[in-house]
């Protein structure tokens, strides 16, 4: 099984932490050149002298604000002017806050439709000329399980992911052709900054002790536990890989069993 991805360029976003973080770890050790996105540049420069370079590679970094999308566009189309062909564009961004929908203010629906679809959209029209060229491209988005069974206390990040996975279902039959597949990845709870954020939050909002929120998640799932980064990174890793060419157009969730459909 050929999963070498020596040559090949990653844009990893929000690579600072988490799954971003992860995965960028993860694709370096199987050989690809890595280019971390995030706001942080500080971040972004420790990050960088973390990832693998035994195979020759040569990392770099972007510092953008996704909620810029006009600035995302104008760097990412500098990045690709000088720096040639992506080959793994890795739509990564951190959730809109939690809380019901029907307290959501329209601004938060648009602020998470630009952080999520806009730059989704427009780092892969940054991308798509050069992985047909290549005749390699690889489109993996990390959103959420809530595609397929909405959250709980999600209200505004179910709808945007939605939205995001129908994007990128269409995207992926339109340049199949090519060479170029399209999935998602939809990890479950996660040890990450994020899940401790939506615990502190349900605990602050319903008055339930941490420990509990903690318990009562861990016993939706299966598996018993929540995941790792670095679990989902490896399934990012295999659909980044020449392996997973005949895989285009589909969700994975990578959630321990946790969500209750097929």
């Amino acid at each position: 099984m050929n999963l070498d991805l020596k040559n090949k360029r990653a844009l990893v976003c929000g690579s600072t932490q988490g799954i971003g973080k992860a995965i960028a770890l993860e694709l370096a050790l199987m050989g690809a050149n890595v280019t971390l996105v995030a706001r942080n540049e500080e971040s972004l420069k420790k990050v960088k002298a973390e990832l693998n370079t035994d195979k020759g590679q040569q990392h770099g970094y972007i510092a953008v604000d996704f909620s810029k999308p006009d600035e995302v566009k104008k760097l990412a189309d500098h990045y690709i002017e000088r720096q040639g062909t992506v080959n793994i564009l890795v739509n990564n961004t951190g959730g809109p806050a939690a809380g019901p929908i029907t307290n959501a203010q329209p601004e938060e629906f648009l602020s998470a439709f630009n952080n999520h679809l806009l730059c989704n959209h427009l780092l892969a029209q940054a991308c798509l000329d050069g992985m047909k060229r290549s005749g390699y491209g690889r489109i993996i988005n990390i959103i959420s399980t809530s595609v397929k069974i909405p959250l709980k206390g999600l209200g505004v990040s179910n709808t945007i992911r939605a939205a995001v996975a129908n994007w990128a279902k269409t995207l992926s039959n339109e340049v199949a052709s090519f060479g170029i597949t399209v999935n998602n990845v939809l990890p479950g709870a996660t040890n990450t900054v994020r899940l401790s954020g939506i615990m502190e939050n349900k605990s602050q909002r319903t008055g339930t002790p941490m420990d509990e929120v903690k318990n009562e998640m861990l016993h939706e799932i299966p598996a018993g536990r929540f995941a790792e980064a670095y679990e989902i990174a490896n399934a990012v890793a295999f659909l980044a890989s020449p392996a997973a060419s005949y895989i285009t157009g589909i969700n994975v969730p990578v959630d321990g069993g946790r969500t209750g459909s097929l």
